[in-house]
């Protein structure tokens, strides 16, 4: 494979400290379903020119992703490797996409803003269109080539409309994974021109089992209390076990509990708190999401009546602390406006 420029360092804003980064992580829990869809395919040796990995956050997309990228640049589209795709971490593919140094492997993620050093707030066009000069490079020795994109829900019409003219002429031998909390986000000229992999919350015994393994130091309460917060993710259970975390998901908890009749003087001062803790307006926002769709995904089970307004909530509520994140203004309104949502919609649609 020509050479190309050493790649910039990836910005990992889902990263858990102390934890594998998903590219170094060979482990993926809880998605049997998904993983064998994609074996069978590439195994086979028809793999589609893309796969759209969704599902809800901190739960193994990114690792899923990773795992097809070391098995094609490793074997191929072929059924030379084992079944599960898993690849041995002493392999030459999987040592370079550890460390973020595969030429055969592209990922793109916001960056930082040069002018300012601070993360950008979408995926922008000029990123998407390094598609094109990487899957234009000549592979050698039947290789393969993989890009990431994650997540493709941070794009900016610009770029998704860059990378759609990319997947109206895929080139061959080359793998497109985009990672996707909200493909409802995406334009539907994209999501029809990639094969889906749906990835679900993990069962809670599952993520109990994985908990157990990854924090042995937390008891039978708190693991079963960390599962019942995270609504099946993996990720969030990691945030919620340490720090601030368990406080800020029953708070979300709270919030949500008390859309009716919300306390104005407790948000208020709860809003200043989250002001002094690092991250604490996003790990809010997420424990709070999460909160939401877990209940809205379980009155789906019953009954449904006004129950897009709670979904036109959630979405509301998303682009909100995102807005207020990337240009830091003052969480407090932004708790407040949530508080007002929440109240409106409950007073419409009913409480959750």
């Amino acid at each position: 494979m020509a050479k190309r420029s050493r790649p910039t360092e990836i910005v990992e804003t889902d990263r858990i400290e102390g934890f594998a980064r998903p590219r170094e992580n060979g482990r993926l829990v809880g998605q049997d379903d998904a993983l064998a869809r994609a074996a069978r395919a590439i195994r086979g040796g028809r793999p589609p020119q893309a796969w759209l990995i969704a599902g809800p956050p901190g739960i193994g997309k990114a690792t899923l992703a990773y795992r097809i990228a070391r098995y094609l640049l490793a074997y191929g589209a072929t059924a030379d490797g084992p079944a599960d795709l898993s690849v041995a971490a002493n392999n030459p593919a999987a040592i370079q996409v550890a460390a973020a140094s595969h030429p055969g492997l592209l990922v793109l993620k916001r960056g930082t803003n040069p002018d300012t050093g601070k993360l950008m707030t979408v995926l922008s066009v000029a990123e998407i269109r390094k598609l094109g000069g990487f899957f234009g490079l000549t592979s050698g020795a039947g290789g393969w080539r993989v890009a990431v994109v994650d997540t493709a829900d941070d794009m900016n019409d610009n770029a998704a409309n860059a990378l759609l003219k990319l997947l109206e002429e895929p080139p061959s031998r080359a793998m497109l994974l985009l990672v996707s909390n909200v493909p409802g986000r995406l334009l539907p000229t994209i999501r029809s021109r990639c094969q889906r992999l749906n990835l679900k919350p993990l069962e809670t015994s599952v993520l109990e089992a994985e908990l157990k393994q990854l924090l042995p130091e937390l008891d039978s309460k708190e693991r079963a209390s960390v599962a019942r917060l995270s609504g099946g993710s993996i990720g969030l259970a990691l945030q919620l076990a340490g720090g601030e975390g368990l406080g800020l998901a029953a708070e979300a908890d709270k919030l949500i509990g008390d859309a009716a009749n919300p306390d104005i003087p407790a948000l208020l001062s709860f809003a200043d708190r989250l002001n002094r803790i690092t991250d604490g307006l996003d790990t809010f926002g997420g424990f709070l999401a999460t909160a939401l769709s877990e209940r809205i995904r379980a009155r789906a089970m019953g009954n449904t009546m006004r129950l897009h307004r709670w979904v036109d909530a959630w979405e509301a509520l998303n682009r909100s602390f995102e807005r207020t994140s990337g240009l830091h203004l003052d969480p407090r309104q932004t708790v407040l406006s949530t508080a007002r949502t929440l109240e409106d919609t409950a007073r419409r649609a009913g409480a959750l």
